[in-house]
């Protein structure tokens, strides 16, 4: 009897994996041989926190091969070399496409370039052929006519509506509610312009938002509703401010939410709560509300919301603002000295504050502030770890080997599509972050080895470090 149900129980684990949908990569990259792809959705599209599908390597044919479970269509985001561009996946499919290298003409970004992936036989079906054929048609719409929109307001009215028109006609069998959601909020954003006859806010509401299902996975639906609910405060009367402001000063989800349900668009109650945590989070650095209250409904709404979505949303804010402000943990690393094979954790510089350079090499503000901070290092050496952290580059040129030579404190090479820089939520280069002694963020960003706007430099901040300690020791 147990080796029956033992065998029932392995069948139906069979067919459960059996109906698993599949969505499947066939990528051709010839100038990324040898490179990591990475594919990432988001999590949610207000922290906009990535979430890793797969990874791959491109292969000596130029080709790299991913083959992933996925439920359901979404946005993912093709990542490799430092560059970065989307497309949208199905259940169940196929895709052939080309990545290119960043184009030659573009600015160099730190942090990634976009790229323009394209396709290699893409049938009509497709939710990226249907997206980029409405997207054409849109684009002609609008170079045709939003030019006269404020010349001839009625012209531009009945154009619009006609459009709208059309497109419904032409989309009505369409079986995918998320294209329809697509092509629905790209209307709305059409919407939006402003121009004689246009529809106002609460007949917006009502038709766009407030009898349709949030759709958390499709980018546009979240990025018209962030659109629409932007700086939403400020359009509320004083008493519901004040009342706003005392339920944040109480860190009363609960207060907030009641206080803003009496504006009439946001009657629906996941929205609501929805732009409550949005509002909440755009509002903790300024000096309105206080952090540690903002924080703490958030963490209220991630474990006690009756929508999954918004708790997971509330979650991922909560731990945007808080990761790297000054007084949070720093996030710890693991690290390989340039060189050598001495590994490094944070841990290791716990005696003293910790100074991090993150540069970039190839840019010279890099090279000039090293130096500045030689001078500094030999005076404060004894009271601050200074450590450069640097982006590995495919190959360095004579100077720039000298350069690192020449650095007298540690230095770390670090692909630049690795977590530290993530983390620590490096924009741009060269960035600074300044540590104590227990693991705790002095200052992200800290002040740079040149002046700031108030002719301030870290060596203000050494010097106070230094005094410190020396008044310690007495």
């Amino acid at each position: 009897m147990k080796k029956w149900s033992l065998a029932l129980v392995l069948f139906f684990v069979a067919q459960s994996l059996h109906a698993e949908k599949i969505t499947k990569i066939i990528g051709f990259a010839p100038k990324y041989i040898g490179e990591k792809v990475e594919v990432y959705a988001i999590e949610d599209y207000f922290s906009m926190k990535e979430k890793l599908l797969a990874t791959a390597v491109v292969q000596d044919d130029s080709m790299f091969r991913i083959t992933m479970y996925n439920s359901k269509t979404q946005k993912i985001y093709i990542k490799s070399k430092n560059n970065k561009g989307f497309i949208y996946i199905q259940p169940d499919a196929a895709y052939e496409i080309y990545m290119p290298l960043k184009n030659k003409y573009d600015e160099y970004r730190p942090l990634g370039n976009d790229v323009e992936i394209s396709f290699i036989n893409l049938p009509e079906t497709d939710i990226n052929f249907r997206i980029l054929s409405f997207e054409k048609w849109r684009n002609d719409f609008l170079g045709m006519y939003y030019y006269k929109r404020n010349l001839t307001g009625i012209e531009f009215v009945q154009k619009l509506d006609t459009f709208k028109m059309n497109v419904e006609k032409a989309y009505a069998e369409d079986t995918s509610f998320y294209f329809k959601t697509y092509v629905r909020f790209s209307i709305a954003e059409m919407d939006d312009m402003q121009f004689l006859g246009a529809r106002n806010r609460f007949e917006k509401y009502d038709f766009y938002l407030k009898k349709y299902p949030v759709m958390y996975d499709n980018d546009i639906y979240m990025a018209y509703l962030e659109s629409f609910y932007k700086q939403i405060l400020t359009r509320m009367p004083l008493e519901t401010n004040n009342r706003v402001y005392l339920g944040v000063l109480k860190s009363s989800p609960t207060m907030v939410a009641n206080a803003m349900a009496e504006e009439y668009t946001l009657k629906n109650a996941k929205i609501l709560e929805l732009v409550m945590i949005k509002t909440l989070s755009d509002s903790y650095f300024k000096s309105d509300f206080p952090q540690t209250n903002i924080i703490s409904i958030l963490d209220s709404i991630a474990h006690h919301s009756l929508f999954k979505e918004n708790g997971v949303i509330a979650a991922n804010l909560a731990g945007k603002l808080t990761e790297i402000l000054p007084g949070s943990k720093a996030p710890g690393f693991v690290l390989t000295a340039y060189g050598t094979e001495e590994m490094t954790t944070l841990e290791h510089f716990a005696k003293k504050h910790l100074y991090i350079q993150f540069a970039d090499l190839s840019i010279k503000e890099s090279e000039s502030e090293i130096e500045l901070l030689k001078a500094m290092y030999t005076k404060y050496k004894n009271d601050v770890e200074i450590i450069t952290i640097f982006r590995k580059q495919d190959d360095y040129s004579k100077k720039q080997k000298e350069l690192l030579k020449n650095i007298p404190w540690k230095k770390y090479e670090l692909n630049p599509e690795s977590d530290v820089f993530k983390n620590y939520k490096i924009n741009s280069f060269p960035s600074y972050v300044l540590i104590d002694a227990y693991g705790y963020i002095v200052a992200s960003p800290a002040l740079k080895p040149t002046p700031n706007g108030k002719y301030e430099t870290i060596d203000k901040s050494f010097f106070y470090i230094q005094k410190m300690n020396q008044e310690g020791e007495k």
